[in-house]
């Protein structure tokens, strides 16, 4: 760490040291680079490649020459673990819960909708057929009843048979179910494409804004380090002991213990506490919403598991057409019953039959995509980043504590100036 903060190397073997030093951290940071981008932000891998090498090339330059710009990249690391690596952390999870959540949400939907256009398709398709034995039914009625006609030889009709025309729009109906079911699933997709590429360029976005503000903020906090001696400067260093007890006033770190803190200690002032909470409360709104959305997923396949089901255990239901027809014919009814006489009657035919249909609402050619289940490593990833996330909130104060010290190795000089005008202010104030 001595010849990475040091501004020159002293020789030689410092230098091949620091290159050593720089080529590693290089190769890490361009690795971990490329992943981010090829895995998470989904770019493709020749852009990925290029833009990782490129900068890695530029990273190696800059930490091996200027002195500054390594403090800066040290800084990086703890700045990770502040507001801005939080960041970072939740757009991450927001992009695994909608890459991975949101298009089994839909396809469970679908699988759904597929369930209930077989059953409209099966149920309808049964229904036309019935229609077939409706006109069974009525040829072999109309046939008695011109046997009956024939027999008493009077006046025929031209046809005593029913006319049924229903079988002739069968193909209308299946058209207009195929048509509704392909736009249904047109809309699908293009709110799946939609809400994909919308969360894929926000969480682009996000990822390229919060790189460049760390880079920010840890050059603003080194601009101010080096030109501000005021800037967080209230911590209980080693230089500044040594200085009080150089001058033998060790007495006014004791009687200002409570305005100064020491960096290496795990003290968090009350102001620091309620931040904390506040942030935590604001993170546990996130994931609660997180939730929900993984919540639907589990419904949506609850419903569409039961559906798919429930739809293979639908029995068929049995329709039953009966018909009892009895023709008589009368002696002189009218003279009969002016003379009341009884009447008699013969009997001409007795037409009685009964013809079964059973009415289909599902069947095994029904082209129904499973259920897809719930990737359980998703749940598993989002709650371990998100106790990384709460982890990082508590953690927020002591980075802060750890880019001053970084700064500090950095910049030695300046450190014992600020040691200084530390101990000057307090002196005064005693």
């Amino acid at each position: 760490w001595s010849v990475y903060s040091k501004p020159v190397p002293a020789n030689g073997r410092e230098l091949w040291t620091l290159f050593l030093q720089c080529s590693c951290v290089t190769v890490v940071i361009g690795g971990l680079f490329y992943n981010w981008m090829f895995a998470s932000l989904e770019y493709s891998w020749h852009l990925s490649t290029a833009m990782a090498i490129s900068f890695s090339l530029l990273l190696l330059l800059s930490l091996f020459l200027v002195h500054p710009a390594r403090c800066v990249f040290s800084m990086i690391m703890p700045t990770l673990g502040t507001k801005q690596g939080r960041k970072l952390l939740l757009s991450t999870c927001i992009m695994i819960v909608v890459v991975n959540v949101t298009p089994n949400i839909i396809s469970n939907i679908k699988t759904i909708l597929q369930v209930i256009k077989c059953i409209c398709k099966n149920s309808s398709e049964s229904l036309l057929n019935s229609t077939a034995l409706l006109e069974s039914a009525s040829w072999e009625f109309g046939d008695a009843i011109q046997e009956n006609v024939h027999s008493v030889n009077i006046y025929r009709p031209m046809n005593g048979h029913f006319q049924f025309s229903l079988l002739k729009n069968s193909s209308l109906i299946y058209q207009q179910m195929h048509l509704a079911g392909e736009k249904i699933g047109r809309d699908f997709l293009a709110v799946e494409v939609l809400v994909k590429d919308t969360v894929r360029v926000g969480n682009k976005l996000v990822a390229g804004f919060s790189m460049l503000y760390l880079c920010f903020e840890s050059t603003w906090y080194l601009k101010n380090y080096l030109t501000n001696l005021r800037f967080d400067n209230f911590y209980i260093t080693k230089k500044l002991e040594r200085l009080a007890v150089d001058r033998k006033a060790a007495h006014l770190l004791v009687g200002s213990s409570k305005n100064l803190i020491r960096p290496t200690g795990l003290k968090l002032s009350r102001e620091e506490v309620m931040l904390c909470l506040v942030q935590a409360m604001l993170l546990t709104v996130a994931l609660m919403l997180m939730l929900v959305v993984m919540a639907m997923d589990h419904f949506a396949f609850s419903v569409a598991d039961t559906a798919v089901k429930k739809a293979a255990q639908f029995s068929t239901v049995p329709v039953a057409l009966s018909i009892k027809y009895n023709a008589k014919i009368g002696i002189l009814p009218f003279l009969l019953k002016l003379l009341q006489l009884p009447q008699e009657e013969l009997p001409l035919q007795n037409f009685e039959r009964s013809y079964h249909h059973y009415l289909i609402f599902s069947s095994a050619h029904c082209r129904i995509s499973p259920p897809t289940p719930p990737n359980p490593s998703v749940l598993l990833v989002v709650g371990l980043l998100f106790c990384i996330l709460y982890a990082i909130i508590f953690l927020e104060t002591y980075a802060h504590r750890l880019c001053r010290k970084i700064a500090g190795s950095f910049f030695e000089s300046w450190e014992e100036k600020r040691a200084l005008y530390l101990y000057k202010k307090l002196s005064r104030k005693h």
